[in-house]
């Protein structure tokens, strides 16, 4: 998958395609109905595939402080477009220069002159622009004024619920991982480098493979039972804790991974986690030794949960 950032990266090579625009935080059973459609219209056309998409998110420009936890990062969003076999994922710095365009402009700067696009995909309440200006009805308009066409997705239900990223954050910030699973299609996941830590763990029994997230806010916090790829032999059950550390005065984000029946060293190695059920809140213990009797309870009920045939991982 070819990835572009910036209006001015799209050089006049790459116009042509079929196309569809939006956050696309989780590439969940919704979004992946797009691109499904999208894939469809790929083939009809005999053109790529491009998913535009704007970082920050505009929530994100707009009110900072207030903007929800992402589910993925960039990175890991980009994989998972890969990963479904979408051909240019284009990115644009949401700024004050793009903001003041209004839903013309929008199309007529980004959709037809830089992007050349064909056809378009598009959830039913898109709106951009401006003031919100742009809608479907302009876009449809505006595309058989410029030779493309549109196709308008209605939300996507699984089990009589709507799924979407909102819907997915809620479930994983009251630790519903089932619920969660059932909208992603798959177990939520937390990917990065593995970083040098204070070797703590170690000392006490739990050797960790700790990930900072580089995350102001996450959408879940505590303990879990948990799968990590990029370990030898496959995905590899573990037990992690996702929080600031409380008990030895920790600071910042951070996920610890413990592995079990690994001995090995994960250091510099990029591990994705597939957080499989939560165990438990995160809390500040007494002394380190309450906190160990813990984590052994922690890492015997992290066995049972994944030896379970219902915890069978879904990638």
């Amino acid at each position: 998958m070819q990835i572009v950032r910036g209006l001015h990266n799209l050089r006049p090579s790459l116009r042509g395609c079929v196309a569809t625009i939006g956050n696309f935080d989780g590439v969940h059973l919704g979004h992946q109905s797009i691109l499904a459609r999208l894939a469809a219209r790929g083939v009809e056309h005999g053109l790529p595939t491009c998913v535009l998409t704007f970082e920050p998110n505009p929530r994100e420009y707009f009110d900072p402080a207030n903007a929800p936890a992402r589910l993925m990062r960039l990175r890991d969003k980009a994989a998972a477009l890969a990963a479904l076999g979408i051909d240019r994922f284009v990115v644009l710095r949401f700024d004050e220069q793009l903001r003041q365009w209004d839903g013309r402009e929008f199309i007529a700067r980004v959709l037809d002159e830089a992007l050349g696009v064909r056809h378009l995909v598009i959830g039913q309440g898109f709106r951009f622009g401006r003031g919100r200006s742009g809608d479907v009805p302009l876009l449809v308009s505006e595309g058989e004024a410029r030779g493309f066409g549109v196709d308008a997705v209605g939300a996507f239900l699984h089990d009589g619920e709507r799924v979407s990223s909102t819907a997915i954050r809620a479930a994983l910030g009251s630790g519903d991982l089932a619920m969660a699973r059932r909208l992603l299609g798959r177990d939520y996941r937390m990917s990065g480098k593995v970083i040098l830590g204070a070797r703590l763990g170690r000392t006490l029994g739990y050797p960790t493979a700790n990930m900072r997230l580089h995350r102001r806010v996450t959408p879940l916090s505590g303990v879990f039972a948990v799968r990590v790829a990029g370990v030898e032999g496959g995905l590899r059950d573990g037990v992690a804790s996702l929080g600031t550390r409380p008990t030895v005065g920790g600071t910042g984000l951070l996920l610890e991974t413990h592995v079990f029946d690994y001995d090995g060293d994960l250091y510099g190695r990029y591990l994705a986690v597939d957080f499989v059920e939560r165990l438990r809140g995160e809390e500040k213990f007494s002394s380190v030794g309450v906190m160990v009797e813990q984590m052994h309870r922690d890492a015997r009920r992290a066995r049972e949960i994944l030896a379970a045939p219902r915890a069978t991982a879904s990638h």
